[in-house]
């Protein structure tokens, strides 16, 4: 089965969608009838496969009928942070070329803003009322038969990458001429085979669906017939809660919530029955090994990690036993060889760090709009090779370690440290909820190693806390990775996908921009 309307005939009143919220539930049949709809009013207003749409929301219903409207008529489909300014949004929905945009009123202060900013915009259409320049969601699509189009195109989602280290760029892939009815291999292949979705699959979502991740698990999990339970906002307690109540069978996490679980009292983490959980996957950012220890300890070896882009040019998996006989591992490569090259592009021996490369036939993507940030991400003698900018190193087995971004490292005296192995010591500190380290200016070193903590609510930061963590870090790190310096935030710049905005940190601390901020 490959798309909603594929389960209609068997379990039309089946929920699709559930949102863990308020409670709103949308079945099979009416995601079927509203995503025909909308495909058929984009269809009558003119577009065809190859055109792009966007979408400007939060968590809700609709953004399953726009994305399945999009992927039955052959469109490329551009999710858009909700939590953008108006630039900022402006930005993609110009760049992706969309002509047509459905926004949600929750967000209409900003979504105000975008028609005088993207005038080359032919539809906009919002659900929930309207603003200015917008028009009804739900009386444009009320006015379009539910049938399906004669010819149903399979589109593609061209997401934009989060821009932590400079301004985001859509990942574009070619339509590949298949229809909405043919196999799709992320649904059957990914989450059918190696993850065990079913029919009968329940997926919890706690992200946010403008991220790659979240959009195409929850929505492959429909394909299967599944249903989806998504959180408008993560909550620790509440998805205990959650996986209770619906019987979720499988979630998908990121590190930084599985701190905030383990940050929990221990009252809140226990007398939970989650015996129906027996798949979590977790992936977008490296987890530091004792905190994934301890989550496996806490529910058992389902835990599933994954390593991969939005880019889709490598795909690294390991299960929790394979983990713990390779602690730290994301694992090894199921799509294509990995080379670990230098700065170069030689070829390292195993267990020596540099830029992590996926091969494939093909250039499997190009970044839109930039063809220079494209070369940039191949091999400089082989095109089919491809970064997503990260770096590790390969154990003699061929299981895959992260050390850190390409952009993060951090060279003091001409030596390499990479950050995220400090910041997983200071996370498992008691007095930490978030960490984020990172190089600033030395005139003698180039570099010095600088942390920003996020304490725990009912800790007062400061000198003596600075001076505890300090001591902390000297006792499991060796001391030219201690950090030099503590400082303090309410709260860190971190992206609700669970990537950390370190430009933002770190551009406090650089003032020569052009040399060092990337």
């Amino acid at each position: 089965m490959t798309h909603p309307g594929a389960h209609v005939a068997t379990t039309p009143d089946k929920p699709a969608v559930v949102m863990a919220g308020s409670g709103e539930v949308l079945t099979f049949a009416e995601l079927d009838a509203r995503s025909n709809r909308l495909a058929r009013l984009w269809w009558e207003h003119g577009l065809r496969p190859g055109d792009h749409v966007a979408i400007f929301a939060e968590n809700h219903p609709r953004y399953y009928e726009a994305f399945w409207a999009a992927l039955r008529s052959g469109l490329y489909f551009t999710t858009v942070n909700r939590y953008l300014t108006p630039a900022e949004a402006a930005y993609i929905v110009v760049d992706c070329g969309a002509r047509s945009v459905v926004a949600s009123r929750a967000l209409g202060e900003v979504a105000a803003e975008l028609p005088a900013l993207a005038p080359d915009v032919e539809r906009w259409l919002m659900w929930d009322g309207t603003v200015d320049g917008f028009q009804s969601y739900e009386d444009a699509v009320a006015a379009q038969p539910a049938q399906p189009l004669d010819h149903q195109p399979r589109g593609s989602a061209m997401l934009y990458s989060s821009g932590t280290t400079g301004r985001p760029k859509g990942i574009r892939r070619p339509l590949d001429g298949r229809t909405i009815d043919d196999p799709d291999p992320m649904a059957q292949d990914l989450l059918g085979g190696l993850f065990q979705f079913s029919a009968e699959s329940v997926y919890l979502s706690p992200a946010p669906l403008y991220h790659s991740a979240p959009l195409a698990f929850s929505n492959a999990t429909i394909a299967l017939g599944g249903t989806a339970v998504v959180m408008e906002r993560f909550d620790p307690a509440e998805a205990l809660d959650l996986i209770e109540a619906h019987r979720v069978t499988h979630s998908q996490w990121v590190p930084t919530m599985f701190s905030r679980f383990l940050k929990l009292d221990p009252r809140e983490r226990a007398g939970r029955d989650l015996s129906s959980h027996r798949v979590a996957i977790h992936a977008a950012a490296p987890c530091p090994p004792e905190v994934k220890r301890q989550m496996i300890e806490w529910w058992g070896p389902i835990l599933y990690e994954y390593y991969a882009g939005t880019e889709a040019n490598g795909f690294c998996y390991i299960d929790s036993a394979t983990w713990l006989a390779h602690p730290g591992s994301v694992g090894q490569s199921l799509l294509g060889p990995i080379h670990i090259c230098d700065e170069r592009g030689g070829e390292l021996p195993a267990g020596e760090p540099g830029i992590i490369y996926f091969e494939q036939d093909e250039m499997p993507f190009e970044y839109h709009h930039d063809p220079a940030k494209t070369r940039d991400a191949q091999h400089p003698e082989h095109p089919n090779w491809s970064t997503l900018g990260d770096m590790g190193y390969l154990d003699d087995d061929g299981f895959l370690y992260l050390t850190d971004r390409k952009d993060f490292m951090i060279i003091s005296g001409g030596v390499n440290i990479y950050p995220r192995e400090i910041e997983d010591v200071l996370v498992l500190h008691p007095k930490v909820v978030d960490v984020a380290v990172f190089g600033v200016p030395h005139a003698e070193m180039g570099e010095e190693v600088k942390a920003v903590v996020q304490a725990v609510a009912d800790v007062s930061p400061g000198t003596e806390l600075q001076q505890e963590l300090i001591a902390y870090a000297r006792d499991h790190l060796a001391h030219y990775k201690v950090p030099r310096s503590v400082d303090f935030d309410d709260e860190l710049p971190r992206l609700p996908t669970g990537k950390l905005y370190k430009r933002a940190l770190r551009e406090r601390y650089w003032t020569d921009k052009d040399t060092r901020i990337v």
